[in-house]
C-alpha cells in the first residue's frame, strides 16, 4: 500500500487546505466519500492521528466548511491516545524511580566515576544516572528500528560517531573521552532489552500497524521521527497511509513567505534534501500579504509585564476569545500572569510549572533542608512560616513571631538541642512543643531506607506538623502526595537496595523539577503556552514574551560528551537542528497568525538586552528590500491623576502613649531623634534582629559581664588570695566560652582577645582593691521612680557593678569593650549620661562612678575613666527627664529631627522618610 506525504506550506489555511487535499480522488477521505456513492458522509472507516486533541477541533471544524452538510468524522486520536486504548503487554515497564535508583545503585559501586565527574559523594551521581538515562532514551528512539533491522549497525554508527568525537581532539584527552563514551555505550546497551518502556511503546506500534484494518491520515508539523517513522511504513504494509506535514522546501516557501526566506534563509530545507514524494501538490491559493510583527521593547522586567498586561488586556476590550502568550521568558511570564489574575483575568496555562516551583513543593524542600542542616535557624523559620505547616493550630502566626524573635534576639545559629534548650523557659509551652516535635521527626530521618520507607517517612512527618489536610487542600499539595504514593508504589520487587536521606533527597528533588504542575484551567480566552505548542493553531492574537537574545532562540544544553558532530552521526538531534525547528516554528507562528507582538526587556541587570539575532536579520532584511521598518508599540498603563501631597517632617503628637518606663538607652534615643523615641518606645515598633553565624561585639561584651560578674562574686564570697585569682579568672573564662563556642565556633577569636586582656585585668582589679574599693554587687537589676506635679515614670535598667570603700564610698563601674582613652574622652562629653543615668537608679546614694575599659591600649593596659562633677549630673538629668517627660505627656510635640549621624543607621527611617520632605 502506499505512503505519501502531503505537503503544505505554513499558512492561516493550513486545515482547510489539508481537508481539501484530502477529499480528492486517491485520498484517504475522496476515496471513502467515493466509495458511499456520494450518498451518505461517513469517514468512521478512516483514522486521523493529530499531534494533540485541540487540532482535532480545528480538522472537524474545516471539514464541516468544506462539506457543508453533516457527516460522521474519522476515527480521532492522538498517537498516546491510540496506543493507551490497547490491552497492556505481558511483561510491564519498570517504573521511572526504580528504572533510576537501579542505576544509580550500580554507579556508585565505581569509585572512578566519581572522580572523573568530581562528585565528593555518592549523591552527587545522582544527576549522573538521570542523564545517562535520558541520554539512552534519546539513542533508543533514534536508533532502535536501525537495531531491529541490522543488530550490527548501531554499534557501526557509535564507532563514526567516536571517531568523528576523536578526530578534533589532542590525544591526550581520548582516553578520558573514550571512558566516557564507552560508559555512555554500556548504559544503553544495559537498558535495550524487552523491558525498556521505549521499545515495549515501539513493539505496541508496530502491533497496532500489523493490525492496521483502515486508511490512516497523519498530521503532524515535522517530519515523523524514526520509530514514528517505522510505525507508518508498517501500517503502509496494509493499508494506504498520508503524512500531512508543513512544507519547507524552497519551492513553496520563497513565493508565499519571500521575507521570512530572505531573511532566514536556513528555514528552506537542504538543497540536498530531495523533495518529499506526494500525490497531490498543496494548492496554489492565494494568500493575502502577511502583516509584519510589532516590537514591544521594555526597559526591565515590571515594564515588560505591564506592557504586556496592557497588551492583552486591550486586545481583551477588543473582543478577542483566542489570545496566546508564548513564554519564551519564563520569569516575566509568571509576572505577566499575576498582572493578569489581579485583573481578574484567568490564564490557561498549557505549559505548565516544575512541581517544585509551588508552595507545596517548597514546604517539602523546606523540611528536607532542616533535616540536613541538622536543625539550623534559617531552615527552621524558613518552615514554620509554610502556611502547610501546623496549618490547624489557630495561634500559629503568633507562635512563629515568638519563636522568630526569641531565636533572633538569642542567636542561636541552630542545633536540635540549642533549639530546645533556648525554649525551656518559654511563657507558652506549645513554642517548646513545636520544636521538640521538628526535632523528632528530623530524628526519624536517618541511616538507610529503602525507597518506599522514605515515602513512609515524609507521610508520618506530614501527619506530625498537621500538613496532611493542608496540603489536600491544595491542587499542587494533592499533586505532591501523589507522587510520594507513586513513588512509594513504583518499588518493586527488583529494586530493594537502601538509600541515605541525601540520595533520597537527591532522588525527590529530580522527581518534583521533573512533574510538571498544571493549574486549573477555567476560562481559556488567554492561554500561555510555549513556542512549540503553537504548532498548527491560529489565534486572534499572539503575545511572544522574551524575544531577546538569550531566549531566542533559546540556550543550548549539551549532555555529557555528545558534541553536535556525534550527535549527527548519531541521528540524534543537533544544537543546530533545534535552532532550526525552533525558527520554523517563530515563521509557521508569524504566517498563521494576523495579530503577534514582540516583547522583551531592553535591560536586564543593569547590562543592555539586545533582541534577538533572528529579528535583526529579519528588520535588515526589510531594510535591504525598501520595506517599512517592524512597528514599534507601547502599552504602558492608563494614566492616573493624583492630587500632590507635599511631605511634610513629621511631628506626632500622642500624650497617652508616654511609656510607663524608661531605660538609659531609651531616653538616649529621645535625645538623639523624638521621632526615634515615639516609633521604637510608644509604638512599639521594633526590627527583627538578624541572624548570624558570627558573634558580634554585644555577645562579647554579654560573655564578659558574666565572666566578671561571678569571678568577683567567688572572690568576695571565698576571700580568694591573690595568688589563685589567675586561675580562677581563666576557669570561669574557660567554662563561659566554651558554652559560647558550643554554639558559635567563631567566639574562639573573641575569646583570645579576652585571654589577652585578662592579666591586665587583674593587674588593674587588685590595684583597685588595694585602693580600699571591694566589690558589693554586680549585674543587678534596679529601678526607682521619678515624680513630677502631675505624673511620674519608672526609671530602670541593670547596673554592671558597685564598689564600697572603708570609709563608705560608693562607686558604681560601667565595663565597655572599648580602650581607656576613649573612655576618657567620652566621659568629658556633656551629652554622656549613662552614668547618670545608672546613678538615679541606685537605691543608696552613689558618691562616684566611672567606666572601665576592657580593651588593652597602645601601653597593653587598661584602665577606668572617672565621671567628673557626677552629683551635679545626677541633678541635671533628673531635671531634664522630668522636663521632658512631662512636655510630652501634656502633649509636645515629636519631631524627627536627628542629625545625618544618627538617621543613617536608624530603624525607623522608612517611617519617618527622611529624604522626601529633606
Amino acid at each position: 500500500m502506499p505512503l505519501a506525504t502531503v505537503p503544505i506550506p505554513p499558512s492561516p489555511d493550513f486545515w482547510q487546505q489539508a481537508v481539501r487535499l484530502l477529499l480528492r480522488e486517491g485520498q484517504p477521505l475522496g476515496d471513502a466519500l467515493a466509495g458511499q456513492g456520494g450518498g451518505a458522509l461517513d469517514f468512521s472507516g478512516c483514522q486521523l492521528l493529530v499531534p494533540a486533541f485541540s487540532h482535532a477541533q480545528n480538522f472537524k471544524a474545516a471539514l464541516a466548511r468544506e462539506l457543508r452538510r453533516p457527516y460522521l468524522a474519522p476515527r480521532i486520536n492522538t498517537p498516546s491516545g491510540l496506543l493507551a486504548m490497547q490491552p497492556p503487554g505481558e511483561q510491564s515497564a519498570p517504573p521511572e524511580s526504580e528504572r533510576l535508583m537501579q542505576l544509580y545503585a550500580q554507579l556508585r559501586e565505581h569509585g572512578w566515576l566519581k572522580k572523573m565527574f568530581s562528585a565528593r559523594r555518592n549523591a552527587d551521581l545522582l544527576p549522573l544516572a538521570h542523564t545517562l538515562l535520558a541520554l539512552s532514551d534519546e539513542l533508543t528512539m533514534a536508533l532502535l528500528p536501525e537495531i531491529r533491522a541490522n543488530a550490527d549497525a548501531a554499534d557501526g554508527r557509535w564507532r563514526q560517531a567516536l571517531a568523528q568525537l576523536l578526530e578534533q581532539l589532542e590525544p591526550s584527552a581520548h582516553g578520558m573521552l573514550s571512558d566516557e563514551a564507552q560508559l555512555v555505550w554500556q548504559v544503553w546497551k544495559g537498558q535495550l532489552d524487552a523491558s525498556d518502556r521505549i521499545a515495549q511503546r515501539f513493539d505496541a506500534m508496530l502491533a497496532l500497524a500489523a493490525d492496521a484494518a483502515m486508511p490512516l491520515i497523519w498530521v503532524s508539523p515535522t517530519a515523523p521521527e524514526p520509530l514514528d517513522a517505522a510505525f507508518l511504513a508498517a501500517w503502509a504494509e496494509r493499508q494506504p497511509v498520508r503524512v500531512v506535514t508543513l512544507d519547507w522546501s524552497r519551492a513553496a516557501i520563497a513565493p508565499l513567505h519571500p521575507v521570512y526566506l530572505g531573511a532566514w534563509s536556513e528555514l528552506a530545507q537542504d538543497d540536498d534534501t530531495p523533495p518529499p514524494e506526494s500525490t497531490e501538490n498543496a494548492e496554489s491559493a492565494a494568500i493575502p500579504a502577511l502583516a509584519m510583527p510589532a516590537l514591544c521593547p521594555a526597559g526591565d522586567l515590571e515594564n515588560a509585564a505591564v506592557q504586556s498586561a496592557q497588551i492583552v488586556l486591550r486586545w481583551l476590550q477588543q473582543g478577542k476569545s483566542e489570545i496566546a502568550v508564548v513564554a519564551q521568558d519564563r520569569v516575566t511570564a509568571r509576572r505577566l500572569r499575576a498582572l493578569l489574575e489581579r485583573a481578574q483575568v484567568a490564564v490557561a496555562d498549557e505549559t505548565g510549572w516544575k512541581l517544585s516551583t509551588t508552595r507545596a513543593a517548597a514546604a517539602l524542600a523546606a523540611w528536607n533542608e532542616l533535616v540536613s542542616a541538622r536543625g539550623e535557624t534559617g531552615a527552621l523559620l524558613d518552615l514554620l512560616k509554610s502556611p502547610f505547616v501546623f496549618a490547624g493550630d489557630e495561634a500559629r502566626a503568633d507562635r512563629v513571631m515568638r519563636v522568630e524573635a526569641r531565636l533572633r534576639r538569642a542567636n542561636i545559629a541552630g542545633d536540635w538541642n540549642a533549639l530546645q534548650n533556648a525554649f525551656a523557659d518559654a511563657a507558652d509551652s506549645g513554642d517548646l512543643a513545636c520544636i521538640v516535635t521538628l526535632a523528632r521527626q528530623a530524628a526519624q530521618f536517618t541511616g538507610r531506607k529503602t525507597l518506599a520507607a522514605w515515602c513512609r517517612a515524609e507521610r508520618a512527618m506530614f501527619a506530625a506538623l498537621d500538613m496532611e489536610a493542608a496540603l489536600r487542600a491544595d491542587v499542587a499539595g494533592e499533586q505532591c502526595l501523589l507522587l510520594l504514593d507513586e513513588i512509594a508504589a513504583e518499588q518493586g520487587g527488583g529494586l530493594q537496595d537502601e538509600f541515605s536521606f541525601p540520595e533520597w533527597r537527591a532522588l525527590l528533588n529530580l522527581r518534583l523539577d521533573a512533574t510538571s504542575y498544571m493549574p486549573p484551567i477555567s476560562d481559556r480566552r488567554v492561554v500561555m503556552l510555549p513556542l512549540n505548542g503553537a504548532r498548527l493553531r491560529r489565534f486572534d492574537a499572539v503575545l511572544v514574551i522574551g524575544a531577546d537574545a538569550a531566549h531566542l532562540p533559546s540556550p543550548p544544553q549539551e549532555t555529557l560528551f555528545f558534541s553536535n558532530a556525534v550527535r549527527r552521526e548519531l541521528n540524534l538531534a543537533t544544537r543546530a537542528s533545534r535552532q532550526r525547528q525552533q525558527l520554523r516554528d517563530l515563521t509557521e507562528l508569524l504566517c498563521v497568525n494576523d495579530e503577534v507582538v514582540l516583547c522583551w526587556q531592553t535591560r536586564q541587570d543593569g547590562e543592555p538586552n539586545p533582541v534577538s539575532p533572528w529579528l535583526q536579520r529579519l528588520e535588515l532584511k526589510l531594510a535591504q528590500d525598501g520595506l517599512p521598518p517592524l512597528r514599534e508599540i507601547s502599552a504602558p498603563p492608563p494614566e492616573k491623576t493624583l492630587q500632590a501631597a507635599p511631605s511634610v517632617m513629621p511631628s506626632p503628637v500622642a500624650p497617652a502613649l508616654l511609656p510607663g518606663k524608661l531605660s538609659s538607652s531609651s531616653f538616649g534615643s529621645f535625645l538623639a531623634c523624638p521621632y526615634q523615641f515615639f516609633a521604637q518606645r510608644m509604638l512599639r515598633v521594633a526590627v527583627m534582629d538578624e541572624l548570624s553565624d558570627m558573634p558580634e561585639k554585644r555577645d562579647y561584651g554579654s560573655w564578659l559581664h558574666e565572666i566578671l560578674t561571678r569571678y568577683h562574686e567567688t572572690v568576695r564570697d571565698r576571700d580568694t588570695p591573690q595568688g589563685a585569682r589567675a586561675a580562677l579568672l581563666e576557669e570561669v573564662s574557660a567554662e563561659v566560652f566554651n558554652r559560647a563556642m558550643n554554639q558559635h565556633p567563631a567566639a574562639l577569636s573573641y575569646y583570645a582577645r579576652w585571654q589577652k586582656v585578662i592579666p591586665a585585668y587583674l593587674l588593674w582589679a587588685n590595684e583597685r582593691e588595694a585602693q580600699g574599693w571591694r566589690f558589693v554587687i554586680g549585674e543587678e537589676a534596679q529601678s526607682s521612680m521619678l515624680a513630677w506635679d502631675d505624673g511620674a515614670i519608672e526609671l530602670y535598667g541593670r547596673l554592671d557593678r558597685i564598689d564600697q570603700n572603708e570609709a563608705g564610698e560608693r562607686a558604681l563601674l560601667d565595663y565597655k569593650t572599648r580602650a581607656a582613652v576613649s573612655l576618657k574622652q567620652k566621659v568629658k562629653d556633656e551629652d554622656d549620661h549613662q552614668l547618670a543615668f545608672y546613678g538615679l537608679l541606685a537605691d543608696s546614694r552613689i558618691d562616684a562612678a566611672h567606666y572601665v575599659a576592657l580593651e588593652l591600649g597602645a601601653d597593653k593596659k587598661i584602665g577606668d575613666a572617672a565621671a567628673p562633677e557626677f552629683s551635679r549630673k545626677q541633678q541635671m538629668l533628673k531635671q531634664q527627664i522630668s522636663t521632658t517627660m512631662q512636655a510630652v505627656a501634656h502633649g509636645a510635640a515629636l519631631p524627627a529631627n536627628g542629625i545625618e549621624t544618627v538617621c543613617q543607621y536608624c530603624d525607623m527611617r522608612g517611617l519617618c522618610r527622611k529624604g522626601a520632605w529633606l
